[in-house]
C-alpha cells in the first residue's frame, strides 16, 4: 500500500517545535520513571508494536494538516502515526506538569501515556501539536505501562471529533490505530484484569499546556522556569497581547478565564460532563481536553456524573461544572501570582470568568428555548421552572430541546404532554403533568411577547440543539464491534456526528433515548478512569 510518494509527502510535513526548542528540558535521555525537575518536558521515543491498523481518520483534520485521503490510507501513515516511524522534523517529548486531582494536589504528574511528535506549521500559518496517547512509557507514567486500550481511545476519538462538530471548543483527533497488541487493564478496579486490544489515538490541538503545567513550578519555588514558560506561552499562544510583561500577565489570564467560561457554556449548552475536571486536564487555551469518562446527560439530572471514581462526591457532576472551573482557574491564579504579586488585579481577572459566562449562559439559553432575548425578570424562572420539570419527569436532554422547536405558540397543551411522554425515561404522573401544564403556559406567553415567526424560532433552536450526540450506549456498541474487528459502526457513528443538527435520513436510531438494558451496563452509563 505504501508508496515512496506518500513517505515523502509525509517527511515533508513543515515541523517547527517550538517547545523543546525555547524551553527546558529534561537533561537525563533514559526513559525510566522519576521526578523532573527545572524541566518543561523529557525526551522520549513511542514504542514499537507488531502490527498496527488504521481503524478511523478525521477527513477534516487531515485537510488542516494538508494529508490527502490516499496519505491517511496508506500504510506509511499508519506506521508513523502508531509510533512505528519517525518522519522528518520529529523531536518526540512528554510534558511535565502537576495539578489538583479531585480537589487534592498531586503533585507530579506529566504525560505518562501521551507523547508528543511535535508542533507542525500547515500551509495557513497554524501550529498544531500532534499528539499519540498509548504509545508507550515516559518518566511521567508512574506505576503504568503509557500504553491505551481500544474501548477508550475509540471512545476519545469519535468524542474529539463530535465536539469539534458540535461547536464546542475542543481538543482535535487525527487518528485511531491498533497495535496489534494486547493491554492488560482491570476496567473495574475488582481485582480482576482481562486482556484487551492496544490502540493508540493520535490527538491534534494548537498546544496541549494545562494549567498544571504552570501550578507544578510554583508548587517547587521554581520561578524562573514558571516565568520562561508563561512568557513562551504568551509568544506563541497568544501573541496578539504583545510582549510579556506583567500587565501582559493580566490580560492573558483574563483571556483563559473569558475562553473557559465559553467552553464551559458550550458542555452546558448540548448537555456534555467531562467527568475528570483536575486542573491538569484544563487547557490555557479553553479547549475540551482529555477525555476520559464523559459522557452526555440522557435524562437531566444536574447532579450525574460519569465517573464511577467520582460516584460518591459528585465533584465533577453536570451542575458544579461552572463552579468547578472557576475553581480550577483559582488554582491557575494561585500558581501566577509570583509574576503579579498582587491579589486585587488577579481577582478581577477572575471576575472575568463570571461575567463571561453569565452573560452567554444567558444568551444560550434563550437561543435554546428560541427567544430572542434573555430577560432576567421572567426567564430565570422560566429556565428554572423548566430545569425542575425534566429531571422530575427523567427528560431526554437532547430529544426535548428538538421537540421544542416543533411546537407552535399555539398549541394545546396536549401536544406538549405527548412531547414530555415521548422523550422521558418514566411516564408522566399526574403531578409532573400539572407542572407541565403551568410551564407550557407560561413559555407560550413568553414567545407571545418576542412575535418571532415559528420558522425563525425553529431555525434559531435548531441550530443550537443538537439532533445527535455520542450517547455512551452507542460509543459502547461501536466498541462492542471494534472488538470483534468491525470498525462500520465506529465510522458510521462519525459521519453521523459530523452533521450533528441535520436530520438525516435513514439515521434515526442515532437519535433515540437510551434502551432500557443499557441504562446500569458497564459503559453505556458510568465509566471509570481506567484506559
Amino acid at each position: 500500500m505504501s508508496t515512496q510518494s506518500n513517505i515523502s509527502l509525509l517527511d515533508t510535513l513543515n515541523f517547527d517545535n517550538r517547545f523543546v526548542r525555547e524551553l527546558a528540558g529534561d537533561p537525563e535521555p533514559e526513559n525510566y520513571r522519576r521526578q523532573v525537575y527545572q524541566a518543561c518536558f523529557s525526551r522520549v521515543l513511542p514504542k514499537i508494536v507488531k502490527a498496527p491498523q488504521l481503524v478511523a481518520y478525521s477527513k477534516e483534520m487531515a485537510a488542516q494538516l494538508g494529508l490527502s485521503e490516499e496519505i491517511c490510507e496508506s500504510e506509511d501513515f499508519c506506521q508513523v502515526f502508531v509510533g512505528n516511524r519517525l518522519v522528518e522534523g520529529m523531536d518526540p517529548y512528554a510534558s511535565c506538569y502537576g495539578g489538583h486531582q479531585f480537589g487534592h494536589w498531586a503533585g507530579q504528574l506529566g504525560d505518562g501515556r501521551a507523547i508528543n511528535l511535535g508542533e507542525v506549521i500547515n500551509k495557513q500559518g497554524q501550529r498544531w501539536a500532534l499528539q499519540l496517547k498509548g504509545a508507550g512509557p515516559t518518566p511521567y507514567s508512574r506505576s503504568a505501562d503509557g500504553l491505551a486500550v481500544l474501548r477508550s481511545s475509540l471512545r476519545e476519538f469519535l468524542c474529539s471529533e463530535a465536539m469539534y462538530h458540535l461547536g464546542v471548543p475542543t481538543t482535535r483527533a487525527l487518528s485511531l490505530i491498533l497495535t496489534g497488541e494486547y493491554v492488560v487493564r482491570d476496567m473495574f478496579y475488582d481485582g480482576n484484569p482481562q486482556r484487551e486490544l492496544g490502540a493508540v489515538v493520535c490527538r491534534v490541538a494548537p498546544s496541549f499546556t494545562r494549567f498544571g503545567n504552570f501550578q507544578l513550578f510554583t508548587s517547587r519555588d521554581d520561578v524562573d522556569t514558571l516565568k520562561k514558560l508563561v512568557d513562551y506561552t504568551i509568544r506563541t499562544d497568544f501573541p496578539h497581547l504583545g510582549e510579556p510583561s506583567k500587565a501582559v500577565y493580566l490580560q492573558w489570564f483574563a483571556d483563559i478565564c473569558r475562553s473557559t467560561a465559553k467552553m464551559i457554556v458550550h458542555w452546558q449548552r448540548v448537555g456534555f460532563v467531562h467527568g475528570v475536571m483536575n486542573t491538569d486536564n484544563m487547557s490555557i487555551l479553553g479547549l475540551t481536553i482529555d477525555y476520559g469518562p464523559y459522557g452526555w446527560l440522557e435524562n437531566y439530572d444536574p447532579d450525574w456524573t460519569p465517573n464511577t471514581t467520582d460516584a460518591q462526591g459528585r465533584r465533577y457532576r453536570f451542575g458544579n461544572q461552572p463552579k468547578i472551573a472557576y475553581w480550577n482557574l483559582v488554582q491557575l491564579a494561585n500558581a501566577i501570582y509570583p509574576l503579579i504579586q498582587k491579589a486585587d488585579p488577579l481577582q478581577q481577572a477572575l471576575n472575568v470568568f463570571t461575567s463571561t459566562f453569565e452573560a452567554d449562559w444567558q444568551r444560550m439559553m434563550a437561543d435554546k428555548l428560541g427567544l430572542m432575548a434573555f430577560d432576567i425578570a421572567s426567564d430565570e424562572t422560566l429556565v428554572a421552572d423548566l430545569t425542575t420539570l425534566l429531571q422530575l419527569a427523567e427528560t431526554d436532554m437532547t430529544l426535548f430541546y428538538r421537540g421544542l422547536a416543533n411546537l407552535n405558540v399555539d398549541d394545546e397543551v396536549l401536544v406538549f404532554y405527548a412531547l414530555l411522554e415521548n422523550v422521558s425515561y418514566v411516564p408522566l404522573n399526574a403531578e409532573n403533568q400539572a407542572l407541565a401544564g403551568l410551564w407550557f403556559n407560561s413559555y407560550q406567553a413568553r414567545l407571545k411577547l418576542d412575535n418571532r415567526s415559528h420558522g425563525e424560532r425553529q431555525q434559531i433552536m435548531n441550530q443550537v440543539n443538537p439532533l445527535y450526540v455520542l450517547r455512551n450506549y452507542l460509543a459502547q456498541q461501536a466498541i462492542d464491534l471494534a472488538e470483534q474487528d468491525d470498525f462500520s459502526m465506529a465510522r458510521e457513528l462519525l459521519e453521523v456526528l459530523r452533521r450533528p443538527y441535520d436530520f438525516q435520513a435513514g439515521k434515526e436510531r442515532f437519535a433515540e433515548k437510551r434502551p432500557d438494558w443499557a441504562k446500569h451496563r458497564a459503559g453505556c452509563s458510568m465509566l471509570s478512569c481506567s484506559s
